[in-house]
């Protein structure tokens, strides 16, 4: 009778674990990683796919990028597309060229104009799927301010939503970098910094963001990045700034792109995230169809806080479902 007792046990052991893998492969099947060619660099992405997903028929997509400067597809990206999936959107997450598992020489080097061929390249792939209908572009921080780029040149793009996004013009810089003499300084050490690039084929880096060292590019409180239960805490980020992308990221104004944008664009801010008063001024300049929701939280709360991943999720689906039909 024991011995019967134990086989039936062992049964009921091997009958759950073959349900847990089954359950684990349902999740994993929902993601697919893809690679897509951009300027003849490989970039490395992961498709969301809505459950139940079915090549026959046609969905709406989103360009869910690489968030904020230095993140990677799977920070805040992959929370925001995972959204998306869930809600019958396929989205796709993917690395800038010199940043994470996709190529592009010299590593972490940021320049808007290389990001802005890149989404444009994410665009014309996602449009290469036979089960994809329309195209919208989803960015975060950072990308949000490369989405106004993307989106006052591509008119393919279908609808746009921005979420804490980043958005300084020639007017905050010198808030933000100290002095317009500082930013002098900056512009002139990354221009150094690629020419002896150049010369020797050195990448110069310095820490991309600390709470203590203040040649980081950004200096603190940065508890984002300096927890490791959460973005510091991500295998594939690295903690990293190219010093010769100075220039380029002080060029960075993606305010004065949104009066040619007239694509339906929603942006996604707060009191307490990043300028938010230049959030308002992008907003007012938008030529299309428009949507200024405020909700309430810390701009890194929006990284990767659950409930504000939701919530600002949740209203850029309706607003994607709205205009990509």
């Amino acid at each position: 009778m024991k011995t019967l007792k134990t086989l039936m046990s062992i049964a009921l052991l091997f009958t759950f674990i073959a349900v847990q893998s089954q359950n684990i492969n349902l999740k994993t099947e929902t993601m697919k990683t893809i690679t897509f060619n951009s300027g003849g660099l490989n970039l490395a992405g992961n498709l969301y796919l809505p459950k139940n997903f079915d090549e026959s028929q046609t969905y709406p997509a989103v360009v869910v990028v690489g968030g904020s400067l230095t993140s990677v597809k799977e920070q805040m990206a992959g929370s925001y597309a995972k959204q998306m999936a869930e809600n019958g959107i396929i989205a796709l997450a993917f690395d800038y060229s010199h940043f994470g598992e996709s190529e592009g020489q010299p590593r972490q080097y940021e320049d808007p104009e290389n990001k802005l061929r890149d989404l444009k390249s994410a665009v014309s792939y996602l449009l290469t799927l036979p089960y994809i209908s329309n195209v919208g572009g989803f960015g975060i921080c950072t990308s949000a301010g490369n989405m106004m780029y993307l989106a006052s040149e591509d008119k393919r793009l279908k609808a746009t939503a921005t979420v804490a996004g980043w958005f300084p013009d020639e007017k905050t810089l010198p808030l933000l970098y100290v002095s317009q003499e500082n930013i002098d300084h900056l512009i002139n050490s990354g221009q150094e910094a690629k020419k002896h690039y150049a010369e020797t084929g050195e990448n110069t880096i310095v820490l991309a963001y600390s709470n203590t060292d203040k040649t980081a590019s950004h200096f603190g409180p940065m508890e984002y990045y300096m927890d490791n239960k959460r973005g510091g805490g991500v295998a594939e980020w690295k903690n990293e700034f190219s010093l010769m992308s100075w220039e380029p990221w002080l060029s960075f104004d993606p305010i004065a792109k949104a009066e040619n944008i007239t694509t339906p664009t929603i942006i996604i801010h707060s009191d307490n995230s990043a300028l938010p008063d230049n959030a308002k001024k992008v907003h007012e300049q938008l030529q299309g169809e428009k949507e200024l929701v405020w909700l309430e939280g810390n701009h890194f709360d929006f990284y990767d806080q659950e409930n504000k991943v939701a919530e600002a999720s949740a209203k850029a689906i309706n607003f994607f479902k709205k205009h990509l039909k």
